[in-house]
This record gives C-alpha cells, structure tokens and sequence, in this order.
C-alpha cells in the first residue's frame, strides 16, 4: 500500500456570526499538567457511503468554533502560566490517496504501517492533527492524533462524536464544560496522601520514579505489537474464575486486567522478588462529589497503582491480582481526588517536581500501563455514511504500554494491544488464552 499526500492545510474554525475579537486564553488545570504532553493518535476506518472530504472539513471548522481550545496553541497567559492561547491558529489538516482498496490493505495491525494515516508530529504546533486518506474502492481511513495535555480520552470522544454530528447538520448537545477552574483547594489544605511520589517526583530523586526500567536501554529494538482477541465466552469464563468465592463479582476489567498482567509478568521472566505494578487510569468525573458532568472538557484523570511481587503474582490465583487491582482502583475515590487537588495546587510545592507520567519512556517492565477505552463513544463518531468499521490506536512502540478496546465485531469481545519484546511473546502468546 502507496500513501500519496494531495493537500495539507491548516483549518480555522467557522463561526456562526462574528468571531470572538479578543484574544483569550485558558490556564491549564493541576489534572493537565500532570498529564503526558504527547499527542494520541488514532486510526478510524469507514467503508463506503463516505462523505465528501468537504463536508467532514466544513463540519470540523464548524466544530472547532466551540471547541476553541484544538484550534489554539499552548503557551504561557499573562500571568506567566501554562494555557491554552485560544488565538483560532488552527490545526492540520491533510488529504490523502491510497494506491489499492481497503480489502487489498486488510488486515489492519499496530504496525508502523499505520503511520502512513498521519503527518509527521514532529516539530508540530498544532494541538491537532487529521488526515483523511482514501482508498480506490471510496472507503476512506482517518487519523486523527490530539495532544493529550488539552483533553483525557473522554472529553476527545466526546469533541469526535460532536464533529460528527455537525458533519450530520445536527445540534451537538449537550454542550461541553470547559470551565478548568472549577477544581480548588480546600482551606485549609488537607493533603492525606502521597502525592509527591505517586503523580509527581522531585526532580533531586528522578531516578526513583515509579516506573523501573530494569535490563532496559530504553530501546524499542525488537518489540512487536500484538493484538489479542477475547471472545465474550472467554470473558464470562476468566470473569467466572476470577470472582470464585467472592459475593460481588469483579467487572470484566478488573479479570482481564489481572489475567493480562500475571501472563505479561510470567513472559518477561522476571526475578521472583522484582516488584511489578500496572498503572491503571482513573476518571474523576464519577467519583468526586459533586459529580463532575461527563461533558468536562480538560484532563480529569488519576491512577491507580495496584502492585506485587512477582513471585506472589505468578503463584497466588488470579483471584489475588484481581483484588490487588479491584482495592487500588477503589481508593481513587473523592478523597484522594481532592487530596491531590490541596497538594498539586500549591505552586511553592510542586514548582521543583516534575510528572511522572513520562511519554519519552519506551520499556516499561517490569510495569505494566493500562489505557482503557472500553467505556468511550469512539464508536459512535458518524459523519453521515455510518459508524466506523474498525477503531483502533495508531502505532505506539512502548513496551508494556497496553491498550483494551472494544472489538469492531460488536459483540461484546474485547481487543487487548500488548507490545512487548519479541523474545516474551511466544510465551505470552500461550499463557493469554490459558485460565490454568
């Protein structure tokens, strides 16, 4: 498959009257700057009837109108602080042909292949990034690529599905929150937890971040992405075992993510006494209280950070791994969202630490990070011509960086995205259909 460039341009949104005239801007919030500044990128692939690429075009300059934020720039306000500059930049935007059909360019796997889908982010400005290639046969992929500092993945499902229906000729609402300011301290201040060595570090003790990095170079060299299929049938049994002799059983996540974890740790061999940990990303909007409206646009999330030995791991059923993530994620709970907001909130503390959330690392073990998008409306994004045949994350070669989605079926089976180093994944690949 031949990806050929025909346009690239930069969008401005389309207001309804006259565009605002004063140039203004948006402090980031404590839960942005604790987030990866890196862009997300995306892969949607749709199959004929598509619209024109000017009704998907017009339809995101229009969108863009309300969130103004993707069509800014980050930089520094007037007082000297990060935020978003909603000075109508614009983004990137890029038409593209592929030389054969969809069926000809089938499978889609987490290769480097995908990149062809995307400009370059290299040196970019741009808060955002699409790129709308088609095929032969009029279907047509879209890659899509956000930096994640702006907006966590439900706030970007969110703007994704409002393009949609704008491209639709209908009303978006409801409309989003964009009020960052919202989330202030507490007087006084009662930090109950660690946060200093949890969501940030001090740059003096960098070395000591949670993430180890044991026998690693930080080089990707070797790694292979591998897509893992789970029948719901598989689920119900995993999610059956997990939960024996427990009243309340534990949710499909919590099984899946403790099978994947004990099958990752046991591939990789590691030292029995090695401590292993999955980073495991949280949503505030249902846990503080009040509730945060799911229509908050910004970063609102925290992580849960279940860990073990390795040794105890592999030994003990899946039941213990399963607990160790059921009780981690639960302590995430309003009380530890408003401990975080007194402590991050303090610009004499935080000002000589740096986020842990790290997104120039590439090898992650003996740890595991869980991106989990079963739970977002990425599958309702519709243009006019349909929901999308397949979704998934473009390509992102870290190691022990796992992505869970939903499967393009539509039955209920999930999709697990599993890097990891070539020599660890033929182990992998038969301890993760295994419930011995």
């Amino acid at each position: 498959m031949k990806v050929q460039t025909k346009s690239s341009m930069i969008l401005k949104p389309i207001y309804d009257g006259e565009p605002p005239s004063v140039v203004d801007s948006i402090p980031l919030s404590i839960f942005d700057k604790v987030n990866y500044n890196t862009h997300v990128a995306l892969v949607y692939v749709f199959k004929p009837p598509t619209p024109t690429n000017t009704t998907i075009q017009t339809g995101l300059q229009k969108v863009l109108a309300i969130y103004r934020e993707w069509a800014g720039r980050l930089g520094m306000d007037n007082n000297g602080c990060p935020a978003i500059l909603l000075n109508d930049e614009g983004m990137r935007f890029v038409e593209a042909s592929a030389d054969c059909t969809l069926n000809q360019a089938m499978p889609f796997k987490p290769s480097m292949d995908l990149l062809n889908f995307h400009p370059t982010l290299k040196g970019l400005e741009e808060l955002v990034t699409v790129q709308l290639t088609r095929f032969t046969c009029d279907s047509m992929v879209l890659g899509f690529s956000t930096n994640h500092i702006i907006a966590d993945g439900l706030a970007t499902s969110n703007f994704l599905v409002a393009w949609g229906r704008v491209c639709r000729g209908l009303d978006i609402g409801p409309l989003p929150l964009f009020d960052r300011t919202i989330f202030t301290p507490r007087e006084p201040p009662i930090v109950e937890f660690d946060h200093e060595r949890i969501e940030y570090m001090s740059k003096k003790l960098i070395k000591e971040q949670p993430y180890s990095y044991a026998n690693s170079d930080d080089s990707s060299d070797g790694l292979i992405i591998h897509k893992a299929h789970f029948t719901l049938e598989f689920l119900s049994k995993l999610k059956a075992k997990a939960s024996e002799g427990r009243n309340r059983p534990y949710s499909t996540f919590e099984s899946l993510v403790a099978h994947l974890w004990r099958a990752i740790t046991q591939a990789r061999g590691l030292n029995g006494f090695e401590t292993t940990h999955v980073r495991i990303s949280v949503n505030g909007r249902q846990r503080m209280n009040p509730r945060v409206p799911n229509e908050y646009f910004g970063n609102l999330v925290l992580w849960a950070f279940p860990r073990a030995k390795v040794k105890e791991l592999l030994q003990e059923p899946v039941q213990y791994a399963a607990k160790l993530i059921h009780d981690a994620v639960a302590k995430v709970n309003d009380d530890y969202f408003k401990s975080f907001i007194d402590f991050a909130s303090n610009e004499e503390v935080v000002k000589d630490m740096v986020p842990t959330a790290d997104a120039e690392k590439m090898v992650l073990c003996p740890n595991i990070d869980v991106d989990s998008w079963l739970r977002f409306p990425f599958y309702d994004l519709d243009f006019g011509g349909g929901t999308p045949f397949i979704f998934l994350p473009s390509y992102l070669p870290v190691e022990g960086l796992m992505f869970l989605l939903p499967s393009f079926i539509g039955d209920g089976s999930i999709d697990a995205i599993v890097p990891l180093f070539e020599d660890n994944l033929v182990t992998f690949k038969k301890l993760c259909y295994s419930l011995d």
